[in-house]
């Protein structure tokens, strides 16, 4: 069901299984519309990927900042492996291509998409760990994500988004941020929740988080966006 040449070029390794690369590009919502098919969702490789990603980029901060403390190593980690650098990630690399969503899925091209695309990117590690073992999926996280590791520390990104924010808001407008729920959508178990930061009474930025605080998190990233701190 998927084109097994084309993924090995992105991944980097043979194919060994390919039913264990079906089911990671598997949505569940493809699985409502499809249940004839039989097919697996790319949940439990998620699980999985996400544990194997967490490992990998845990041990590549610790050889490549050995003078740096373990709170700014989980910060540096946190920039690194959160869902719009993961998904950014995944884009480049033409992940868009193998998915298999619903109709209704398929036509969506925003953050639903970015969580979806960050969950597959997961699931595909959890694969190639399965498949072809740790180094195999080290290699493929190494070659596509944490290449953005200088960038994301020699500018910044890693600070705690809220924390800065605040920080910056006092100093230059003396306000203190705050934010509001301004909706949520989808299922319960897979909501998108949308969060505004405002200071005063303007809005100056929003975020999209599968939870509120992750929304939070994502809104104080696009006000530092703005005001280019």
């Amino acid at each position: 069901m998927i084109n097994t040449t084309a993924l090995e070029k992105i991944i980097g390794t043979k194919i060994k299984d390919q039913d264990l690369y079906t089911q990671a590009f598997t949505h569940r919502s493809f699985i409502n519309e499809h249940p004839h098919l039989g097919l697996s969702h790319n949940e439990r490789l998620e699980f999985l990927g996400d544990a194997v990603l967490e490992l990998v980029a845990t041990h590549a901060l610790f050889l490549q900042y050995p003078k740096h403390p373990e709170g700014q190593l989980t910060a540096f980690r946190s920039a690194i492996v959160r869902t719009e650098s993961i998904s950014e990630s995944a884009r480049e690399i033409g992940l868009n291509d193998f998915l298999l969503l619903s109709k209704g899925e398929s036509r969506d091209t925003g953050k639903a998409r970015d969580y979806i695309l960050a969950n597959t990117y997961e699931a595909l590690i959890g694969a190639i760990y399965l498949d072809a073992g740790y180094e195999a999926a080290s290699a493929f996280i190494k070659n596509t994500l944490l290449h953005k590791v200088e960038g994301v520390v020699e500018g910044g990104l890693w600070r705690d988004p809220k924390s800065y924010t605040q920080e910056k808001a006092q100093e230059q407008f003396n306000v203190t941020p705050m934010y509001k729920s301004l909706k949520d959508e989808g299922p319960d178990h897979d909501k998108i929740f949308t969060v505004g930061v405002f200071f005063g009474e303007k809005e100056v930025a929003r975020g999209v988080g599968k939870s509120k605080q992750d929304a939070e998190q994502a809104a104080a990233r696009k006000a530092i966006e703005m005001f280019n701190w």
